[in-house]
């Protein structure tokens, strides 16, 4: 006869060498004795020395993933824990044995057959193996906690201390501690470093395994361990010891402000937080304008802005920041407007907001109505279904229809409740961006003028120590009327349609001569097709505004 083929799995669980270092061995023999006397062919052998209790052992992964590739294969063991001790390796090892590719498992303290009465038992077997190791930890865990709270040292005593048997605790060495006392008062004095300590413990034949003398790693930690002062830490807290303490308390605070003092911090690069740096493009060779410092005739610093030249040849010079910064305001005065308008303009639009949240409430409930009696049609169309009364058809094809017609309102109700926040909300923060621009004009934060340009400027050069900007539309707007120029958009052809009324109005109060012109030639830029009803707003406002000298003013709407 053919013998049965077994996989031999033995393991312990400790990976110290120098505990349970029989454990396997006698395994191993005791497996092998019960395998000559039962008849077993044992294919391969699969020994570790890791804990169970978790998954990700390598070497019972790799024998399973054997075992799934193969057909009729057992497990030879000790007792179902040396196998799992977990959920996720037990339940493995049972689907293995519920699809045959596990014919058996032999335990010489344990006994199974492959029936439903031998899996029932043999995950009794695996509950029993994890809830013995739960109940571990938490025993392991009440230990400690009671160690600590007596003022007993956990494990190995550190350097300088002995572990003492009969108190389960450490008391300091004869010849170690005195050794930790001397290092300590050598190196609270300055002259010494880490590598003179590490020698000093090397001469007296303290050294590491290998023979090599402590790293500094290690006279780093041995030198702020504040075990010597009698104190146990466990996961980060320190706890009083009951032990006796080998240091003193201003001994032991003298060698860290030592510590302190030798630290050598990795030194960061220092920010010279140039304000206009990023901003502009050299407008002769296209390259960025980046800043430095300067010594002036005068000895002062100054910072200068320059072009840096990256892009070939390049004849821009420099441009001190205060200019930079005296013809930045000299542009946001050139879209500033008066506090009267912008009021006017924030009361216009607040009188729009009502506006449209009252039609678009009127629209939402028309939307509304209209779901219901579509709601209302489906009903009745399934209940006369239901009846008999209609073909199965003629159903599908209304229920389609009234399915699509649903849908189709649902959309409508949702773009009628966006649609007051697509312009109202996108107009007002451009309101509040004119009146930003009037308190920058007196401001020194050079920071909030950069970020003011990045949000409403566009193509920014220098040359020639002179700032061009090209403002992003409506600021435009803003611009053409402060400086008396045309303003033209493509999106302003419906909004002419609109305020056509407005203008001839004005045309009576202001006069031709002072009106904004709008010519007919348009220029295209990405941000307009994110605010169409602004320009038809802006310009229903700006014909409603007049100018008086080189005072702007708001003139009421003529009704």
């Amino acid at each position: 006869m053919t013998k049965p083929k077994y996989f031999l799995y033995a393991r312990k669980s400790t990976e110290d060498d120098d505990k349970q270092i029989m454990s396997i061995e006698a395994q191993l023999f005791e497996l092998r004795e019960f395998a000559r006397k039962e008849n077993l062919q044992i294919l391969e052998e699969f020994t570790e020395s890791k804990s169970a209790k978790k998954p990700g052992r390598e070497k019972f992964g790799e024998m399973m993933s054997r075992i799934e590739s193969m057909d009729g294969v057992g497990i030879l063991a000790w007792h179902p824990d040396r196998l799992a001790r977990n959920s996720i390796d037990g339940g493995r090892v049972i689907y293995a044995v519920d699809t045959t590719k596990v014919i058996a498992l032999r335990f010489p303290t344990f006994w199974f057959e492959p029936t439903p009465q031998g899996l029932f038992m043999l995950q009794v077997a695996f509950g029993q193996s994890k809830y013995y190791s739960d109940n571990l930890k938490q025993n392991v865990d009440r230990g400690i906690r009671q160690k600590l709270r007596r003022g007993e040292w956990l494990t190995k005593a550190p350097f300088g201390y002995v572990n003492n048997v009969r108190t389960r605790n450490i008391e300091p060495n004869p010849v170690t501690s005195r050794l930790v006392v001397r290092a300590f008062e050598e190196f609270a004095t300055g002259k010494h470093c880490y590598e003179s300590v590490s020698q000093f413990f090397a001469e007296h034949s303290v050294v590491t395994r290998n023979g090599t003398p402590l790293s500094k790693s290690a006279i780093s930690i041995m030198l702020s361990n504040r075990v010597y002062l009698g104190f146990v830490k466990h996961k980060g807290e320190l706890y009083p010891g009951t032990f006796a303490p080998i240091l003193s308390p201003d001994l032991f605070e003298a060698v860290q402000k030592r510590l302190k003092t030798r630290a050598k911090p990795r030194k960061s690069k220092k920010h010279h937080d140039f304000p206009f740096t990023g901003l502009f493009r050299c407008g002769e060779c296209g390259g960025m304008i980046t800043a430095q410092w300067a010594k002036g005739h005068s000895g002062g610093l100054y910072r200068y802005y320059r072009c840096t030249k990256k892009n070939g040849k390049c004849e821009q010079g420099y441009l001190r920041e205060e200019k930079l910064v005296s013809q930045l305001k000299e542009r946001l005065q050139q879209i500033t407007l008066p506090d009267d308008w912008i009021e006017y303009m924030m009361r216009k639009t607040d009188s729009w907001e009502k506006e449209e949240y009252l039609s678009s409430g009127s629209a939402v409930e028309q939307v509304r109505t209209r779901e219901r009696e579509t709601q209302e049609k489906l009903d009745n169309l399934v209940t006369l279904y239901l009846d008999g009364d209609i073909p199965k058809a003629n159903y599908l094809a209304k229920k389609n229809e009234l399915l699509l017609q649903k849908v189709s309102l649902a959309h409508k109700m949702d773009s009628a409740r966006q649609e007051r926040k697509n312009w109202v909300e996108p107009l007002r923060e451009w309101i509040l961006d004119m009146k930003q621009a009037t308190q920058l004009v007196s401001s020194d934060d050079f920071f909030e003028i950069r970020d003011y340009f990045k949000k409403v400027g566009t193509n920014l050069q220098l040359r020639d120590k002179s700032v061009s900007v090209s403002f992003c539309p409506p600021t435009e707007f803003a611009f053409a009327c402060k400086t008396k120029t045309d303003f033209a958009h493509p999106l302003l052809n419906t909004a002419r349609q609109r305020a056509t009324d407005f203008s001839d109005q004005v045309s009576n109060c202001a006069g031709t001569e002072n009106r904004t012109r709008v010519s007919t030639l348009g220029r295209s830029h990405p941000t307009t097709k994110l605010y169409p009803h602004i320009y038809h707003r802006t310009y229903e406002v700006g014909c409603n505004t007049r100018r008086r000298g080189r005072k702007m003013q708001a003139v009421p709407q003529v009704q």
